[in-house]
């Protein structure tokens, strides 16, 4: 059975519908990656996909239920990292502490020397303590991407342009992180308005713009 599905799904912004009829499967182990110009409805997809927003026509299904359903929302969200085109850090709270908030948030329990340790993967060795205000945006998405190495639960990832800000080196980080997730039986829906480099396969869903 597909992880997520979508089905017939329509969205309706300021009389405009950016797109409708939309359906798909997100398989175990699949990549899929999301394009379309500006405008065309990727993030507001997205936004769908996690039961954030809800379609104005059509269904969004986990596992074979409608995640309007909150038994089927509740379980969906313990298995779901979602990470917006806004890295949604805390500009007031250190490295540390916005991974800290984030897995308490989530339930998580993660040791101080883990997310030192995955600081560290990230780059960011020497600036766990900074007030993220004080970090450049791309240290800021890598606080964001963090938390894709600290829910082990998930089987899903659902990316809004997850490379913004990031350097080669960053983006090569992040590309081997969602193939091994990928490898392992995990999901992805992504947008990147950079080419993937190193990641080889991948399903493309192109979203047309309508005026």
């Amino acid at each position: 059975m597909s992880q997520l599905q979508a089905i017939d799904l329509t969205c309706i912004r300021r009389d405009r519908a950016l797109f409708s009829g939309v359906s798909f499967d997100l398989e175990p182990s699949e990549l899929v990656l999301l394009s379309g110009l500006n405008g065309a409805g990727k993030t507001s997809l997205l936004r769908i996909l996690t039961g954030f927003i809800r379609p104005d026509e059509g269904r969004v299904m986990w596992q074979g239920e409608s995640i309007t359903n909150d038994i089927t929302r509740r379980a969906f969200a313990q298995q779901l990292v979602y990470i917006g085109h806004k890295s949604a850090v805390n500009p007031l709270a250190s490295a540390l502490e916005n991974c800290v908030y984030w897995c308490e948030q989530q339930q998580l329990t993660t040791p101080p020397s883990v997310i030192f340790d995955v600081l560290t993967t990230l780059g960011l060795v020497g600036l766990e303590d900074v007030p993220c205000g004080q970090l450049s945006a791309g240290q800021n998405r890598r606080v964001a991407l963090a938390r894709l190495w600290f829910k082990q639960s998930a089987t899903v990832w659902i990316l809004d342009e997850p490379f913004t800000a990031l350097d080669v080196a960053g983006i090569a980080l992040i590309e081997q992180h969602i193939t091994a997730f990928c490898a392992g039986g995990g999901s992805v829906i992504m947008t990147s308005h950079q080419p993937l480099v190193s990641i080889t396969q991948w399903r493309d869903i192109t979203l047309e713009y309508r005026i």
